[in-house]
């Protein structure tokens, strides 16, 4: 495999690499600080494209995975808050409306959301079920020709700013179906937000439904999880490129401060103490770089890619994590204190494990794909 990138794919990142060190980054720390969405710089975001990159023309540019992947790399350099509400956007919370939505409910939602003028989301996880989307006991009942949901949701992303939602709900014993509500529906309520450790710029909240009605079925009854197998390979692609971001603005903080923080009449850069560090942080970000592209590669050229994702999610993330605390550890006592941004990165880390599938959940997986 070829891990140069095309021409078109460099001008991709140059431009996502500029609004994120113009931009989103100045204003980090203040998304942090603030704990609000960040409803300026999702616009603008929207303004370049990104809402639609995976979405074939004439409603997006149909760009390839890596060249996605790459746009949220950047993003996630800026600012981790902007890159998860805006992956939010970019494919769960817009996938089965693009997919399935049509004539008058698909120009009213989908376009002005790959705008960035709507906010989607996607509600799957419950108190009862996490990992075990089975467990989901969220139920849909037709009545008189209407689907109505009852059940509760957790966790969900954009829930307090979001404007129409689109929900996993029991339509039978075995069988899961989706479901698109909007904002304002008779007993749709969006409940507490959720103080979180980091990626506090991301809102996320419960979701509760009492006998409310749904907008439609979008697509088939019962199909799911097939549906969601789907896009299983880019939504842990993509979380495995937010922990790239994250962890290469790590990286470059330790390395810049190890450069110019002299102790002992020397930059701490040449104590072999801080040479392990940036050695070991370097090479996992190489690696964790490199197994994200390959499972990319691999899925855009047809090939099987499920299980490659889920080692390039679970390496990239819990590499992310490492170096961020390695990035820490260079600073010392500044690595500690809330004026310096690595700080903010060890906390935002976090959320990459969790994100696409647990580290847990995906050592099993992985071990059942090369056991097959």
């Amino acid at each position: 495999m070829d891990l140069s990138l095309s021409a078109e794919q460099q001008q991709i990142q140059q431009l996502f690499r500029e609004l994120a060190k113009k931009e989103i980054r100045p204003q980090a720390a203040e998304i942090d600080a603030q704990a609000v969405f960040p409803r300026a710089l999702f616009e603008k975001v929207g303004e370049v494209g990104l809402f639609g990159m995976r979405y074939p023309p004439p409603e997006g540019s149909g760009a390839d995975l890596l060249s996605f992947l790459l746009a949220l790399e950047e993003l996630a350099w800026g600012s981790l808050s902007v890159a998860a509400v805006c992956a939010m956007q970019a494919l769960m919370g817009t996938f089965f409306v693009q997919r399935f939505a049509e004539g008058e409910l698909r120009e009213r939602l989908l376009a002005p959301a790959l705008r960035g003028d709507l906010v989607g989301t996607i509600c799957m996880t419950e108190p009862g079920a996490g990992s075990d989307l089975g467990a989901i006991a969220t139920r849909a009942e037709e009545d008189s020709g209407v689907w109505r949901l009852t059940g509760q949701k957790t966790w969900i992303t954009s829930a307090p700013v979001a404007d129409f939602f689109t929900v996993f709900a029991r339509t039978g014993e075995k069988e899961l179906s989706v479901f698109l509500l909007e904002k304002g529906a008779p007993g749709l309520s969006v409940g507490r937000s959720i103080e979180k450790m980091g990626v506090r710029g991301s809102p996320t909240s419960e979701v509760f439904f009492d006998h409310t009605p749904a907008t439609c079925l979008l697509g088939e009854r019962g199909e799911g999880m097939g549906y969601l197998k789907q896009v299983l390979v880019p939504i842990r692609l993509l979380t495995a490129a937010l922990a790239l971001g994250t962890a290469r603005a790590a990286f470059e903080e330790a390395r810049e401060y190890a450069a110019e923080r002299t102790q002992f009449g020397r930059a701490i850069a040449r104590f072999q103490a801080i040479q392990k560090h940036l050695a070991a942080m370097a090479i996992d970000l190489e690696a964790a770089r490199r197994l994200t592209y390959w499972a990319a590669w691999r899925a855009e050229q047809g090939r099987p890619a499920v299980t490659e994702a889920a080692m390039a999610k679970l390496f990239s993330s819990e590499a992310a994590l490492r170096i961020c605390d390695r990035a820490c550890r260079v600073l010392a006592s500044y690595g500690f204190a809330r004026d310096h941004a690595v700080e903010r990165y060890l906390r935002d880390v976090r959320f990459t494990l969790i994100g696409g599938g647990t580290s847990e959940i995906l050592e099993i997986n992985i071990a059942k794909g090369v056991m097959r």
